[in-house]
């Protein structure tokens, strides 16, 4: 039973951070891509970021994101720098089953149930 818990989600004010974590049970990050994707009203879900599964290799869609891991807490981070109101959405933390870094939600088979991150306009 694979389980991802995302946290850190809130209200913040434009140009501020955010700094989310993503604590998994029943399956290591060691060895597999796991990242971020957000989803706004009426948009589809769209790329963030994704850490490697050697931890090596990171991507992200906005060069505004960091994303991290600490294998002994079995967490990834994801931290946001100079938000602004179009960066609002329900974030969600998502593992691949594959070593290398993805883009597409269709290569992401586990997922959190998402926090809401709302930016003050």
């Amino acid at each position: 039973q694979v389980q991802l818990v995302e946290s850190g989600g809130g209200y913040v004010q434009a140009g501020g951070s955010l700094s989310l974590s993503c604590s998994a049970s029943g399956r290591t990050f060691d060895g597999y891509a796991a990242g971020w994707f957000r989803q706004a009203p009426g948009k589809r879900r769209e790329f963030v970021a994704v850490i490697s599964g050697n931890g090596v290799y990171t991507d992200t869609g906005d060069v505004r994101f960091i994303i991290s891991r600490d294998l002994d807490k079995n967490t990834i981070y994801l931290q946001g720098h100079g938000l602004r109101p179009e960066d609002s959405a329900v974030y969600y933390c998502a593992v691949t089953n594959r070593r290398s870094n993805s883009r597409s939600t269709e290569d992401y088979v586990y997922w959190g149930q998402g926090t809401q991150v709302t930016v003050a306009s």
